[in-house]
């Protein structure tokens, strides 16, 4: 399935800024690099060790009997995991055995708490092409399923995705090829067509007394948000205009609906500087009328683009009649809260750092919320009241927490911690008790948590004087003198941050797992959060001249292939650097830069020309001419007559974030100058790989690739 072509080629050498001196090894010490292998402080845990953390996502509490359920990925096995009260015992739901790439998301609840309604499979591409990355001749499809806490095995409702089930109990609303469907929740029953309006539904959300349905309409260069009654059979049209509505909150009674406004915007806002734009707003409609008044505007200058919470909604309805939601009003993503009726905006979580996932008690009365408040790499829980005093630490310390859930008789609160050594687990905590974990024995009791190591928060200066933070991982008996290989990783997104311990998203959290196999591999790894990531404020991620306007994130691969080069444990002749899509990206553009500095290096998905990268999103993107030619020269295809170095390109040709045309453009480009290319390709595999033996045969290719090019120096 997997085809592997590696090209030698001659190298040419040129004088740059960036040259160091690199003698040339003797026949017989090349031969003798042949013979030893790996050197002495190569040995360390096993990759498959290190890969083999499992990863929780998807903590859901029931909405009646204090029920908790969450995903559990180990080795690509997807399964669906519940714990009870009152002993708060986790056991799986599902067994599930297979590396099949089917991935489990959209869990659901029933209003009693007795069944979980889940997504298997991931979505389709433009041509309607499901994911399919073990080339199964029957094909992959994306379905929705249930399963009884009772008992039994999952049931098939029907393919589809986005499941809403009802409040009354009797059924669930699901969207298929952009229509709404309804499905039963009775045995054999069939799925009927509800809502076939144009345009693409999605952001389904039940009235309370489930009477109506409310729902965003994609029409592409605008949405609407619409109500469709059941017992009428008819569909209402709130407040339709040329922008992009998004996001509908029910009030508590069921009366009014509030939801977001973002002004139309004909503007390319993919891969540059948003920092400013037409203000966004929230309205709020009568639902059975549907007029609408706004009650908020965000002001003009930073802030007024819009920039959302991990939430379930980014409009909660909380206590007093009053909508929390996030903005940037001072340069950080923050929680305010404003009357329903309309008023000024009161700032809830005052400070320089940044909320992440929020949720609100089932009571409304509280707000629970991850942040980097007071510790920059990592995330803490907080809990606010809204008719109180500031945020109150849930959490603190070394390690790093995300995914809160509330149950619903508001007795415990769970969430997932990881710490730098120990990979992610569900904890709870039980009547703000003693913190333990949901359910024991999931962490494999061969993991090699002792092997890691911690990495160290550092910063570094990028090329022209930003401050860049980063995170060091220093390999263990490094002795006076020596100089090891180095290696620097970019993160994708761009929007996102490297922490100080495993991450919370499932491509990261194995990347971190890759950084600490290379640093037990004897490596120095220095993990970059680059300008254009989140973390460090709105003027840090809307940074002038990024992505396809300037590259000013070079600036900072720059600056870290410098700071590292400058390191007396550092050999400045064999530094490299990794990455996957935007981490990608950067590793392409070092190397087409600065081969003199940067010795090899791996691409993941990497873009290389923005002009092609933006049409993935926008396939009728027609920029003007001198935007066309800026985000050429901002692209690693501008510069590819002065790569050198080595370079290893990892893609799968199913990728629906960065086309693989990006790769083949890029390979034809430098076969042609003659560079080293190394590929490993994945037929059928999408961006962020599905099944855990691409990721485990990805990350033995790049660590056998450094150690050739970097250790071994040999072809």
């Amino acid at each position: 399935m997997i085809s592997r072509e590696i090209f030698f080629r001659g190298r040419c050498t040129s004088v740059s800024p960036f040259a160091a001196v690199r003698p040339r090894p003797s026949i017989l010490f090349v031969l003798a690099l042949l013979a030893a292998g790996p050197p002495v402080w190569a040995a360390g845990p096993a990759l498959e060790q290190i890969l083999a953390a499992p990863f929780p996502s998807e903590l859901l509490a029931s909405p009646s009997g204090g029920k908790l359920a969450w995903v559990l990925t180990a080795r690509g096995v997807h399964n669906l995991w519940v714990a009870e009260p009152p002993e708060y015992k986790g056991r799986p739901l599902t067994h599930y055995d297979k590396d099949d790439g089917q991935e489990l998301g959209g869990l659901e609840w029933t209003p009693d708490g007795s069944t979980i309604v889940y997504v298997r499979g991931n979505g389709p591409n433009r041509q309607g092409e499901v994911p399919n990355p073990t080339s199964d001749p029957a094909g992959a499809e994306q379905a929705v399923w249930r399963v009884s806490l009772a008992g039994g095995e999952p049931v098939k409702v029907g393919l589809g995705s986005a499941a809403a089930p009802s409040p009354r109990g009797d059924g669930m609303a699901l969207v298929r090829g952009g229509k709404i469907f309804w499905a039963p929740l009775a045995d054999k029953a069939e799925v009927t067509a509800l809502v076939q309006a144009r345009g693409n539904a999605r952001n389904l959300r039940w009235s309370p007394d489930g009477s109506r349905l409310a729902f965003i309409s994609d029409r592409g260069d605008h949405s609407l948000l619409a109500v469709y009654d059941l017992a009428a059979k008819e569909v209402r049209w709130i407040a339709p205009s040329v922008d992009r509505d998004a996001e509908p909150a029910w009030s508590p009674d069921g009366s009014r609906i509030a939801f977001l406004r973002l002004p139309a915007r004909s503007e390319i806002a993919l891969f540059h500087s948003s920092l400013a734009g037409q203000p966004w707003s929230i309205l709020v409609a009568d639902a059975a009328t549907g007029a609408a008044k706004t009650v908020w505007r965000a002001r003009e200058g930073p802030g007024s683009v819009f920039h959302e919470m991990e939430a379930p909604n980014q409009i909660l309805w909380g206590t007093g009649d009053r909508l929390v939601f996030p903005w940037e009003g001072d340069g950080w993503l923050h929680l305010y809260s404003v009357p329903a009726a309309g008023g000024e905006a009161a700032l809830l979580t005052p400070g320089a750092f940044e909320v992440e996932n929020v949720i609100l008690t089932p009571d409304r009365r509280e707000l629970v919320f991850n942040s980097n408040q007071g510790d920059v790499d990592r995330r803490h829980l907080w809990r606010l009241p809204l008719a109180g005093s500031g945020p109150q630490a849930v959490t603190r310390g070394e390690g790093i927490e995300w995914m809160p859930a509330v149950t619903a008789d508001g007795k415990a609160t769970a969430w997932f911690q990881a710490g730098s050594r120990r990979p992610a687990e569900a904890l709870i905590s039980v009547g703000g008790g003693e913190v333990r974990p949901l359910a024991s024995g999931t962490i494999p009791a061969d993991f090699p948590t002792d092997s890691l190591v911690a990495p160290e928060p550092v910063i570094v200066t990028a090329s022209d004087g930003m401050q860049i933070h980063a995170q060091l991982f220093k390999p263990r008996q490094i002795a006076r003198g020596e100089r090891r290989p180095a290696l620097l990783f970019f993160h994708g997104g761009s929007h996102r941050q490297m922490l100080l311990g495993w991450h919370y998203m499932h491509y990261y959290y194995n990347s971190y797992a890759l950084n600490q196999y290379l640093a037990s591999r004897g490596y120095l790894v220095l993990a970059v959060n680059y300008r254009s990531g989140i973390g460090y404020g709105l003027s840090f991620r809307e940074a002038p001249r990024q992505g396809a306007t300037g590259a000013s994130e070079f600036n900072d691969v720059l600056g870290a292939g410098l700071w590292l080069r400058a390191r007396p444990d550092v050999d400045p002749t064999r530094i490299g650097l990794w990455g996957g899509s935007y981490g990608g990206y950067l590793t392409a553009l070092g190397l087409a830069r600065a081969s003199d500095l940067f010795a090899a290096g791996v691409d993941m998905h990497g873009v290389h020309d923005w002009n092609m990268g933006i049409r993935t999103f926008i396939p009728g993107y027609a920029p003007q001419p001198e935007e066309e030619r800026l985000a050429f020269e901002s692209s690693p295809m501008a510069g590819v007559d002065g790569w050198r170095s080595p370079v290893l390109l990892i893609h799968g040709d199913d990728d629906r974030n960065v086309a693989f045309n990006q790769t083949v453009s890029l390979v034809e480009a430098l076969r042609k100058r003659k560079v080293d290319i190394e590929q490993l390709i994945f037929p059928d595999e999408i961006h962020d790989f599905l099944t855990w033996k691409h990721w485990l045969e990805a990350y033995r290719a790049t660590a056998d690739f450094f150690d050739r090019r970097l250790v071994q120096k040999r072809p």
